[in-house]
């Protein structure tokens, strides 16, 4: 094999750190859907130079969290009624999928893996901390595609990440309890150790479309 001159793997990029904090503060909404954001000022926020600004905005234009618009600069994407319908068409499609594989012999295996996520999701809504109710949301469902063990459904799930949790950041404020939120969960992990497949298929259906109808009061 020819000697390749590879940057080494471990050593993170100043434009990948920027990328990774701005990427954090669009997906919680920190930076608002249609926000612009200017180079100078990420620069001087940041303390770096333009070049490594530009290096990260440009990497998340290309994963669809930023657009640039001609003459006017770069914005944060704005989700419309139908994208967030699209992604949860698609997510209901990949998790009823992952749910058949687990239907089929691995309950005990997703209700085990499901447990930490529901546990952390039930603390946070009793401290009324929406923003942790929303990473343990996240962190059951890919738990859930996770415990059927295809690869091919957990990279499909993966594809759907970033959409997802800025879907979840504008469903927090649609929960008046958030422990409701978590009961949801807790039902779906206890129906799935043991509740008639038909139950098991309804709850996650209709967890998911539950979620389309809340956000569309938010478009």
């Amino acid at each position: 094999m020819p000697v390749l001159d590879f940057e080494p793997v471990n050593r993170q990029s100043t434009a990948e750190m920027i990328a990774d904090r701005l990427r954090d503060a669009i997906v919680r909404g920190a930076l608002a859907p249609g926000a612009q954001l200017i180079e100078t000022d990420l620069a001087a926020q940041f303390d770096v130079s333009r070049g490594p600004i530009r290096e990260a905005m440009q990497r998340l234009v290309s994963e669809g969290l930023l657009h640039s618009v001609r003459h006017r600069g770069i914005f944060v994407i704005e989700l419309t009624l139908d994208d967030v319908i699209d992604v949860y068409r698609a997510r209901t499609a990949i998790e009823s999928g992952a749910l058949e594989l687990i239907l089929d012999g691995r309950r005990e295996i997703a209700y085990r893996a499901l447990e930490p996520s529901v546990e952390v999701m039930r603390a946070h809504a009793e401290s009324g901390n929406a923003t942790g109710v929303s990473d343990a949301d996240q962190a059951f469902h890919e738990a859930l595609v996770d415990s059927a063990a295809s690869p091919r459904l957990v990279r499909a799930a993966r594809t759907l990440l970033l959409e997802t949790r800025m879907c979840l950041g504008a469903l927090e404020t649609t929960y008046p309890d958030l422990r409701v939120q978590a009961r949801e969960h807790l039902d779906l992990r206890d129906a799935i150790l043991d509740g008639p497949p038909e139950r098991v298929r309804a709850l996650l259906v209709e967890h998911l479309e539950d979620a389309v109808q809340r956000l569309r009061t938010r478009y």
